[in-house]
């Protein structure tokens, strides 16, 4: 019965925001599900990235809440097609706005939020801007009901959670795209959630609170299980080798051509012309290559 439950609901048109979103099993009863490329808009509700899911028996577990009340709903309206299980805890892998300000929608759903503590900092630091930016770019209608809402269970660098049978690791191994950035293991499939650690097939953003050197060694910290498949913050499920490419790649490049480039004198004018050109294939290289270059320039200037 239940599959069939779940094979009725794969047929029926799902709701728009809903259809921005693309599942993908990735090993049994584990998802990602991904959104678009492009800015946030009222069509995705904000919901620009990558998302997780891992069923369970005992009720789901869901990677990033949503960047919305309505993009919560969004996600939820996609999960349904794929399990009968309600999502039971919510893992916020870090600050920005589609990893957690959709967090009020799953607690009024019975679901308890984990992150961790700089996360939670920098979600508190940084709500109101998310908040304001978001309605400059979806409107008061899509952004209607989403109020900041923030973790039950907070950790410092490692929590650990065992659901139904499936041991889910988490950890915080510093700062990278924002302070709070964890990823999400597990180790009996081998599947890596990596939230804004990793970035595939669209350039990563070096924000003013990333840290490149930080992100760097996350990235390592990361790459260390060696997992099988790695289930990024934006873009499609891939391997290890690809994430590497796309993200720790870049960024290694980027340092290394900064660091050149500030020996020799240079000023922060002229860091937007770095070669970065290897990475061009990736989406968003034009909008982001040369503010990357910016902000690592003023991060590595007092390194």
């Amino acid at each position: 019965m239940k599959r069939f439950v779940l094979a009725l609901l794969a047929l029926l048109p799902l709701p728009l925001a809903a259809q921005t979103l693309h599942s993908t099993e990735v090993a049994p009863g584990t998802y990602a599900i991904q959104g678009p490329f492009g800015q946030r808009d009222a069509e995705n509700l904000g919901n620009n990235a990558t998302f997780g899911l891992i069923v369970t028996d005992a009720g789901a577990v869901l990677v990033d809440a949503g960047a919305s009340f309505k993009g919560a709903q969004a996600l939820d309206e996609v999960i349904k097609t794929l399990t009968d299980q309600p999502v039971t805890y919510v893992i916020n892998t870090g600050g920005q706005d589609h990893r957690w300000l959709g967090n009020s929608y799953w607690q009024a759903q019975g679901a308890q939020v984990i992150a961790s503590d700089d996360a939670v900092a920098d979600q508190k630091a940084r709500g109101s801007m998310e908040l304001t930016v978001l309605d400059a770019l979806m409107g008061k209608a899509a952004l209607a009901g989403t109020t900041p809402a923030y973790a039950d269970i907070s950790f410092g660098e490692h929590h650990s959670l065992t659901l139904g049978g499936r041991e889910i690791e988490i950890t915080h191994p510093g700062p990278a795209h924002t302070p709070g950035d964890s990823y999400v293991w597990l180790p009996a499939q081998s599947v890596m959630f990596t939230g804004d650690i990793v970035f595939v097939g669209r350039i990563l953003g070096v924000l003013d609170m990333s840290s490149s050197k930080g992100w760097v060694a996350a990235f390592d910290d990361m790459a260390a299980h060696n997992p099988k498949v790695v289930v990024p913050g934006h873009g499609p499920a891939t391997e290890l080798a690809t994430a590497r490419h796309d993200t720790y790649d870049y960024l290694t490049n980027l340092r290394t051509e900064m660091a050149s480039y500030i020996e020799g004198g240079g000023e922060i004018i002229g860091s937007v012309e770095v070669d970065q050109s290897a990475f061009s294939y990736l989406q968003d290289f034009d909008m982001l290559a040369k503010r990357n270059a910016q902000a690592v320039f003023s991060q590595m200037e007092w390194e």
